[in-house]
């Protein structure tokens, strides 16, 4: 089932909801009693909601406005046409962005391995509307293979550096293990 049936479906099960909650109050109001008034919270009891970094908040506008060139996760990203950021400053009054913040989703979005995993020479890159506007060509593809396995290679050494501090706790309980064994194996080699 792809993405656009998902979403024909989603909206024909939203529209069938909203019938049947309007259909439900009629029938009800007949042997219903009154509903019982919503108590408030106090403001003490809510929960304090994250804030939520200006930069995710950029690409869901971008994902809501532009859902071919920005999918949202997970379907996989697609390559993005060269100089779409151009083409994202004439839309920056619609969207409520400016300039800066624009750049920095744009560089957010195009950085990472989902982004990275799509760059495979001759695949189409997308315009704002998902239409064709060139392909990756070999270099692109190169780089995004680069960044892939510096990334890799940063994140491998990162846990390198968080396992030394439990690697002295498991060489310890080798040590004892085998000082455990040891005298079992000695005892049963003496002759009697």
């Amino acid at each position: 089932m792809g993405f656009e049936q998902l979403a024909a479906l989603k909206a024909q099960l939203a529209k069938q909801a909203k019938e049947a909650k309007e259909a439900r109050p009629a029938k009800q109001a007949k042997d219903a009693r009154p509903a019982k008034p919503a108590r408030a919270r106090p403001a003490a009891a809510a929960a304090p909601a994250k804030p939520v970094d200006p930069v995710i908040q950029a690409i869901g506008k971008l994902q809501k406005r532009f859902p071919l060139a920005f999918p949202k996760n997970p379907a996989p990203k697609v390559p993005l046409k060269v100089g779409i950021f151009e083409d994202l400053l004439q839309h920056a009054g619609t969207l409520a962005l400016d300039e800066a913040m624009l750049r920095e989703a744009v560089r957010t979005w195009c950085r990472g391995t989902r982004y990275w995993t799509c760059m495979v020479e001759g695949v189409e890159r997308v315009d704002l509307a998902g239409q064709p506007a060139g392909q990756v060509t070999l270099a692109d593809a190169k780089r995004a293979q680069q960044q892939r396995s510096q990334q890799h290679r940063a994140s491998r050494a990162q846990k390198a550096k968080q396992q030394p501090a439990a690697e002295p706790a498991v060489e310890a309980a080798k040590i004892e293990s085998a000082k455990d064994e040891q005298p079992a194996a000695n005892e049963s080699a003496k002759p009697e």
